[in-house]
């Protein structure tokens, strides 16, 4: 019996490793922005925008209308575009950063204004909000501030880091959706894209 357990745990330790290795030759080809920039002639990104794909799994960066580089990223634990608080699933539509957080447990933090006008409308028709929630949270939508996260609709949704499981996670060469409905990428990318975005910057989320 403990033969067989010592087997498993080893042979569960190699493939693991095997699989990280592998990762990590996959993310050596990876350019840094800068020299993507240059590449594209390009040496400041103007109005940045952020696509993401969940189908992709991408997180792709614009200059205005220039594809300027493509990150990983993964999602939330349910497949579905998010509906309520706790569902674990990852929003669809469009949204624009609010506030950007450099101190955050998945390193840096980008808060998104989930939920937007189309969720408040949706929440509202299904019964999920009440009256007064719901023109609350039109106001914070019409005045471009982080929105009110009380309700049944949820919020805290943004992009983030991995933190401390960073060289694990980034490094699998597997899609391993974790988050509770944020989308993460690695803590270098998420360096990366503080560098050129701001609140305001527009992030569009389809799948």
């Amino acid at each position: 019996m403990v033969k067989n357990v010592l087997l498993f745990t080893g042979g569960l330790f190699l493939f693991l490793t095997g699989c990280v290795l592998y990762g990590v030759l996959l993310n050596v080809k990876e350019k840094p922005l800068q020299q993507e920039m240059a590449l594209k002639g390009i040496t400041k990104v103007e109005n940045p925008r952020i696509v993401i794909n969940r189908t992709t799994f991408e997180l792709a960066l614009y200059s205005d209308t220039i594809l300027v580089k493509k990150y990983r990223a993964v999602f939330g634990r349910n497949p579905l575009s998010k509906r309520s608080a706790n569902d674990n699933a990852t929003p669809i539509g469009t949204y624009r950063i609010c506030e950007v957080l450099t101190k955050h447990k998945y390193g840096k933090l980008f808060k998104l204004t989930y939920p937007n006008l189309q969720d408040v409308e949706t929440g509202f028709i299904n019964g999920s909000i009440t009256q007064d929630e719901y023109e609350k949270l039109r106001f914070d939508n019409n005045y471009g501030t982080c929105i009110n996260t009380g309700t049944q609709l949820g919020g805290n949704v943004g992009i983030h880091g991995i933190g401390e499981l960073n060289f694990l996670f980034k490094n699998l060469p597997f899609v391993f959706n974790w988050t509770d409905g944020s989308i993460a990428v690695s803590n270098e990318s998420v360096d990366e894209l503080y560098n050129v975005v701001t609140k305001g910057t527009e992030v569009v989320i389809i799948k």
